[in-house]
């Protein structure tokens, strides 16, 4: 039987299980508000389409045939999966429950979204959260995840896109470090200085600055950027120095000892430059970095979200708004 030939019939199979559970076509069409007469044309339209005789029918009572019993243990696993299909979309209807899988840069997923996961956990018994911490780009509709936060200024096509906050990279130093090394006005400044890098790439230790034409006295002349009122201009610095370090909180520890001038993403460096403890350089400079831009939390479109998505989305929406 092909699947549309299982649909025509699927009103009176249900009919037939309830018949024969109710005892007779009377006491059916009393239960379901039909009459007997069209119970007993459900029951019949079901025999013809499936060729075979289910009962053997009498004033008093109805016997089923040796076919009628395959099919009612056949219709009750029908019926008993088409109701526990109905209970799991009800939950997710209803109330958000289950598991959430989510994806988050190292930094981003430390510093920024730890926390906010831990409210929500708090807030939302029913729901599990799996995270997954990893620095690569994670795609949602081949890994299986429900969320992924990735820093770009382009977000892929064919996701949908909430933005978060943008991340920007803040160069830095203590002041202890400041008082005893040369002066540092300028990117090509830091060639004199010790600096921290990341070390993952060839590229870590070549650190690119830009910045509006006319925004501050560069002191580079025309050696350096593009010529014309109002372009930008760049620069790209080779440094070197004593530590290098790919994690931004041990990075930012020691900048914090004086060991040098370091980049760190401002939502780790905030409590360190309201203490004091570390000061930014070369504000107004550009630092140009693969982590940094806006936070998005991407995910696959779906007409029905389910809610424990939709309000882990909301929830992370408004923890992650920038206080400043």
């Amino acid at each position: 039987m092909r699947t549309d030939d299982v649909l025509a019939v699927m009103h009176e199979l249900v009919t037939f299980v309830r018949a024969v559970e109710a005892g007779s076509f009377s006491a059916a069409a009393r239960q379901h508000g039909l009459t007997p007469s069209a119970v007993s044309r459900q029951v019949a339209r079901l025999e013809q389409a499936l060729g075979v005789t289910l009962l053997q029918r009498s004033t008093r009572q109805l016997r089923l045939t040796e076919a009628g019993l395959d099919v009612l243990a056949r219709g009750r696993e029908m019926l008993a999966a088409a109701q526990a299909s109905l209970r799991v979309a009800e939950g997710h209807v209803e109330a958000p429950r289950g598991l959430v899988r989510l994806s988050a840069p190292k930094a981003v997923a430390r510093q920024l979204l730890h926390q906010p996961l831990l409210d929500f956990l708090q807030r939302h018994p029913q729901v599990d959260v799996h995270l997954m911490v990893v620095d690569r780009p994670v795609d949602p509709l081949r890994e299986g995840v429900d969320l992924v936060l990735r820093m770009t200024d382009t977000p892929p096509p064919g996701l949908v896109a909430r933005p978060l906050r943008r991340v920007r990279q803040c160069v830095l130093a203590s002041p202890a470090y400041l008082a005893k090394a040369p002066p540092l006005r300028t990117p090509e400044d830091l060639t004199a200085h010790s600096c921290l890098s990341l070390g993952e790439q060839a590229h870590d230790h070549r650190w690119r600055f830009s910045r509006a034409r006319g925004a501050g006295d560069s002191g580079l002349g025309d050696a350096v950027g593009e010529s014309g009122a109002g372009a930008a201009e760049s620069v790209v610095v080779p440094v070197s120095g004593r530590y290098t370090i790919n994690h931004s909180e041990m990075r930012l520890a020691a900048i914090e000892q004086g060991l040098g001038v370091g980049c760190v993403p401002d939502f780790g460096a905030r409590q360190a430059l309201a203490a004091g403890r570390v000061v930014q350089v070369l504000a107004d400079w550009h630092y140009e970095s693969d982590y940094q831009g806006m936070a998005w939390l991407l995910f696959a479109p779906s007409r029905h979200l389910p809610p424990k998505v939709r309000v882990l989305i909301d929830h992370l929406v408004a923890a992650l708004q920038p206080a400043d």
